[in-house]
C-alpha cells in the first residue's frame, strides 16, 4: 500500500501572540487562540480544526457511500462535540466526541439510514483518532540558516 503524505505548514503571523498561517497545499486559513486564552480571536484554534476535520470527514464519508451506493441523499450534516470529561471505567478525564448525524432524505429508508450511519462511524479521521498514531518530533533547522545561503 502507498503512503499517503500531507503537508502542512504552519508558522507564525505576529498579528497577535498566537496568530498563525496554516497552508495546506492551494488552500490557506489562519489560526489562533480566542481572546480569552491571550489570542486575537483571528481563527480557528487547534481544537476547532480537530473536531472541524472529524465533522468534515464524517460528512464526505456519508456523502461518498450515498454516491457509490446510489442511494437518494439530498443533504447531511454533522454536529461535533468535543469535550474532557470522566466517563464511567476511566480513572482519569478522556477526551469525548460527540457526533451526530442529519440525513435529508424523504426517500431513503430505515436500512438505508442505518448504513449511512455505519459509514459515518467509519470515516479516516475518526478511525485515526481511534488508533494509535505514531508521532515523530525533530528539530528543523534554525531559520536564519534558510535564508543564508
Amino acid at each position: 500500500m502507498a503512503a499517503l503524505r500531507t503537508r502542512v505548514t504552519v508558522s507564525e503571523t505576529g498579528q497577535s501572540p498566537f496568530a498563525v498561517r496554516i497552508e495546506m497545499g492551494a488552500q490557506e486559513i489562519l489560526g489562533d487562540e480566542p481572546a480569552a486564552a491571550g489570542g486575537g480571536g483571528l481563527g480557528p484554534n487547534p481544537f476547532d480544526l480537530l473536531v472541524a476535520a472529524l465533522a468534515e470527514c464524517t460528512a464526505m464519508t456519508v456523502r461518498w457511500y450515498a454516491r457509490r451506493h446510489d442511494l437518494p441523499l439530498e443533504h447531511v450534516e454533522v454536529v461535533v462535540d468535543h469535550t474532557r470529561r470522566l466517563v464511567a471505567g476511566a480513572a482519569e478525564p478522556v477526551d469525548v466526541f460527540d457526533k451526530v448525524v442529519f440525513l435529508r432524505g424523504p426517500a431513503l429508508d430505515e436500512e438505508q439510514r442505518a448504513r449511512l450511519i455505519d459509514a459515518a462511524a467509519h470515516c479516516p479521521i475518526q478511525r485515526l483518532l481511534e488508533g494509535s498514531p505514531l508521532i515523530n518530533t525533530r528539530p528543523g533547522r534554525p531559520l536564519g540558516e534558510l535564508f543564508d545561503r
